[in-house]
């Protein structure tokens, strides 16, 4: 019955509501008010998520940090107040004023700690307090196993503002942490008896890192073979990567790449090949001046060593090309040279070509069977060196290696040219 003074609706069943279609008796309607106003208020007495609430769990994993190595006595109380008067200190609380730390959650046994912060910029900016003492320790703080940078980058800020105070709490910007961003490189392959220091200066050797983190069994300490870097200059990256990936080190070859997904070619550019061959010179050099017992491990041709990669120079060396008695008669010898000026200037401009030759009194002459190709510019010496090793002149393999500029200058042809 219609309450006194309501329209009387006809044409419906009773408990059928007008204008919703009837379901077929025995089918389940998962739905039965979508569609009409009261889907509504069916809707609205259900119990839902607070916006806030929702935001929050949707941020959570660019709002937190890993903090490992702490110590001993260490509570949440004390992690949260201390990460809290620490980021006010150095400007990092941007969310205005209040403790950054929200919430912390810690595990004794594995000494380590999840430290929420208010916003994504604060524990962006909190990234940079990795190797920070606490209670006389000093800890790391990285990005959780969950972080996503990708999506982290739609929330805030992804790195810590160059504008903190880190001296206030005796940090040195820029010297640890941060190894994460687009440019991250991963580093596998690693010998477990080399130390973190040693890591770090071969590392160092194509510019100043960011941040670097040695992976780490939790319960031994030991290296666990791997790790992650970020340079200062992310112009070097690829450099980096292209220099160390497949260094052979004892029994093990490293494996050294872009971490994540990039446009980047992975190669190095021209124009970055200077700073390659500095970047070589420096790593040989640095590894010589570390001592007999780590310079005998990591030097080519001993045990347990490591083959250091050529270090490009303008000059190109061609092993097993010619005979002696292929030299030996003046047309043959012009033939040769001019068909390796042609075969060479491919590549780019040759300054000079010198082809040694047997002397007709039997006199011994440095070099013969070798041809040496001065180009103008090591990029081009670099592209000759990668094309004619391997390939076949008159039958024969050649091997192409790089040659000292000044014994070639010199005319000091009896050099051995490392293998290629």
């Amino acid at each position: 019955m219609a309450p006194p003074g309501a329209a009387v609706v006809t044409g419906t069943t009773p408990g059928q509501l007008p204008g919703i279609t009837q379901p077929v008796p025995g089918v389940f309607s998962m739905f039965p008010f979508a569609g009409t106003q009261a889907s509504l208020l069916f809707f609205a007495g259900l119990p839902t998520m607070p916006a806030q609430a929702m935001t929050q769990q949707a941020t959570r994993h660019a709002r937190r940090v890993y903090v490992g190595g702490l110590p001993p006595l260490a509570n949440e109380q004390t992690i949260a107040t201390f990460f809290s008067q620490v980021m006010s200190a150095i400007g990092g609380n941007t969310a205005g004023p209040g403790d950054a730390v929200v919430n912390v959650y810690i595990n004794q046994e594995k000494k380590f700690a999840f430290v929420e912060m208010r916003t994504v910029e604060e524990a962006s900016n909190a990234m940079a307090l990795d190797g920070i003492i606490f209670e006389g320790v000093s800890v790391r703080v990285r990005r959780p196993s969950d972080y996503n940078p990708s999506m982290a980058a739609t929330l805030g800020p992804s790195q810590p503002s160059p504008h903190l105070n880190l001296a206030a709490v005796g940090l040195t910007p820029g010297a640890a942490g941060g190894a994460d961003g687009p440019d991250r490189i991963f580093v596998g392959g690693l010998p477990y008896y080399l130390t973190e220091g040693q890591i770090k200066e071969l590392l160092e050797s194509f510019g100043p890192l960011r941040g670097f983190d040695l992976v780490k069994d939790r319960d031994t300490g030991n290296s666990k073979g791997y790790g992650f870097c970020v340079y200062q200059d992310p112009a070097v990256t690829d450099v980096a990567c292209a220099a160390l990936n497949g260094l052979k080190m004892g029994d093990k070859t490293l494996t050294v790449r872009r971490a994540t997904a990039s446009v980047h070619s992975g190669q190095p550019k021209p124009d970055q090949a200077n700073v390659l061959a500095q970047a070589q010179q420096q790593i040989a050099l640095q590894l010589a001046l570390q001592g007999a017992p780590y310079y005998n491990m990591m030097m080519p041709g001993v045990d347990n060593g490591m083959t250091m990669p050529e270090t490009p120079t303008k000059v190109v060396c061609l092993k097993q090309v010619v005979s002696p008695d292929e030299l030996k008669e003046d047309d043959e010898y012009e033939e040769i040279l001019e068909d390796m000026r042609e075969e060479c200037g491919k590549y780019g401009s040759v300054a000079t070509l010198v082809l040694p030759r047997p002397k007709s009194n039997g006199e011994e002459v440095a070099g013969v069977g070798k041809v040496f190709v001065e180009y103008a510019t090591i990029e081009e010496a670099i592209k000759a060196k990668n094309s004619l090793n391997g390939r076949k002149f008159g039958g024969n393999i050649v091997a192409a290696v790089y040659f000292p500029e000044d014994k070639f200058l010199q005319g000091e042809y009896n050099v051995e040219p490392a293998s290629s």
